[in-house]
């Protein structure tokens, strides 16, 4: 994908690193792999050999962005969340043997994560048509600068209320667990401990 996703992506990368393909509300295992686009020529007068190589990446973890979005997942939008004590129901559900869990657990969890998808699936919808208009804004060579401001305004409120259907999701999960097993949910996930609070 391009357009001001993109951009936003090159910034998650940025902050997330190594953790970028993780996601809490991305399948576990081959959800962000995929095979690697074909190298790009290296840029010429005073580039690295390798520089024009973060559009590609950038390219790939959008797609990637949009597969995931759509199915109702969060790409990492809920990783504040996740990595500070606070599960998602959905990964609680996958590690219910190593936690645990007991029938009322796993139907609370059930619950909630269905309750999730149906408000994060259409607005992950939402939120990919209004990037698609904004490509289609520049396609069309008329684009303008309200016009851009506009539809950029229109994603980023898109993308807010989703978001905040995944972090609140966490939120209201977060009693599913005892403190012990929201330990071991976060070792099992993340390597460790939860920051002390």
């Amino acid at each position: 994908m391009r357009g001001s996703l993109t951009l936003v992506l090159v910034g998650t990368l940025i902050v997330l690193g190594p953790a970028r393909a993780q996601s809490p509300h991305a399948p576990p295992q081959g959800g962000h792999g995929g095979a690697g686009h074909p190298a790009a020529p290296a840029h010429r007068g005073g580039h690295d050999a390798g520089h024009g190589q973060g559009h590609l990446e950038a390219q790939r973890y959008a797609e990637q962005f949009a597969a995931v979005v759509k199915e109702g997942r969060g790409f990492g939008m809920a990783f504040a969340a996740d990595q500070n004590g606070y599960p998602g129901p959905m990964h609680v559900l996958e590690l219910r043997e190593a936690l645990r869990l007991t029938a009322e657990q796993a139907a609370r969890a059930r619950s909630l994560m269905e309750a999730m998808f149906a408000e994060s699936r259409p607005k992950g919808t939402a939120l990919l048509e209004a990037e698609e208009r904004l490509r289609g804004l520049f396609r069309s060579g008329i684009a303008t600068e309200a016009g851009v401001r506009a539809h950029v305004a229109e994603i980023e409120r898109l993308r807010a209320e989703l978001r905040l259907v995944h972090l609140l999701t966490h939120l209201r999960s977060r009693d599913l667990l005892s403190e012990e097993r929201r330990t071991t949910y976060h070792a099992l996930r993340w390597g460790g401990a939860p920051a002390a609070r």
